[in-house]
C-alpha cells in the first residue's frame, strides 16, 4: 500500500519539485499552500506523513503542528530556509519528527521521509503494555495511566517516557537525550524543561519521584519496578 504525503509550502515551485521526486518514488502527495489549506485536507485523508514550511502567510507551520497534534501523532517534517537552533528547537518541542534546512536536496527529503516512516512502522509492529505499580504505558495505542487514570502527553513527552521505561535503571545522559529526541540541537535546560513537565504529570510527588530520577550533573534514569504479568503480544 502507498504512503501519503501530504506538502505544506506556499512556494508552488518547491511543492511541484517535492511532489515530483515522491511520486517518482512511488508516495501518493497531497498539497496545500497554506495552514487552512492542509487542515481541510487532513480531515479529509488519510495522511501517513506531513512536511511543513515554517513561514507561511498567515498561521505558520508551528500553528499547524499545534493543530494536528491534538488529535493525531503523523510525522511531521519541518522545512525551512531557516537554521537557527531556537526554530529547531521549538518546531522539536511541539513535537516534530525532523528538521530539513531547505538547502537540502530533494533526494535527501525523501530519504528523510522514508527514514521517519520506517520508525513508524517499526513502532507499530509492537504491541505491549509496560506496567510498573501505578504506571502503565501501552506501546501500541501510545496510552499512559496513572492507577487507571488515563494522563495526557505530548508526543515529545510519551517518547522520553517510553524510552526511559523500556530501559529501567539505565542513565541517560543529556547529551544522548539532545541527540535523540532533538538532533543534538539545544542544552540541558532543554532536557530539563521537558523532564519536569513530564514528573508533573506521572509523579504523585514531583519532588520525590517513584518513577524518574535525576542523575546529578549526568541525565536521568527510570528506577520503577516492571511487573511480572506483563507480555508481548
Amino acid at each position: 500500500m502507498k504512503h501519503t504525503v501530504l506538502i505544506v509550502d506556499d512556494d508552488q515551485s518547491i511543492v511541484e519539485l517535492l511532489r515530483d521526486f515522491l511520486r517518482n518514488d512511488g508516495f501518493e502527495v497531497k498539497t496545500a499552500y497554506d495552514t487552512g489549506q492542509a487542515l481541510v485536507l487532513f480531515a479529509e485523508s488519510t495522511i501517513d506523513c506531513m512536511i511543513v514550511d515554517i513561514m507561511m502567510p498567515g498561521p505558520d507551520g508551528f500553528e499547524l503542528c499545534r493543530h494536528i497534534r491534538q488529535k493525531s501523532d503523523v510525522p511531521i517534517l519541518f522545512l525551512s530556509a531557516r537554521s537557527d537552533d531556537v526554530d529547531k528547537i521549538r518546531g522539536l518541542a511541539l513535537g516534530g519528527d525532523d528538521y530539513i534546512v531547505k538547502t537540502a536536496s530533494p533526494g535527501e527529503i525523501v530519504a528523510r521521509v522514508k527514514a521517519v516512516l520506517r520508525r513508524v512502522s517499526s513502532q507499530g509492529r509492537k504491541s505491549m503494555v509496560l506496567h510498573y505499580g501505578g504506571l502503565s504505558l501501552n506501546v501500541s495505542t501510545r496510552e499512559v495511566k496513572i492507577d487507571g487514570r488515563q494522563v495526557s502527553l505530548t508526543p515529545k513527552e510519551y517518547e522520553l517516557l517510553k524510552l526511559l521505561a523500556e530501559h529501567p535503571k539505565q542513565v541517560f545522559t543529556y547529551e544522548q537525550l539532545l541527540e535523540k529526541f532533538w538532533a543534538g540541537v539545544g542544552d540541558k535546560h532543554t532536557v530539563r524543561v521537558h523532564l519536569s513537565r513530564l514528573r508533573e504529570k506521572i509523579e504523585a510527588e514531583p519532588n520525590e519521584p517513584q518513577y524518574i530520577v535525576n542523575v546529578w550533573g549526568i541525565g536521568y534514569r527510570f528506577i520503577g519496578e516492571r511487573d511480572e504479568n506483563d507480555s508481548d503480544s
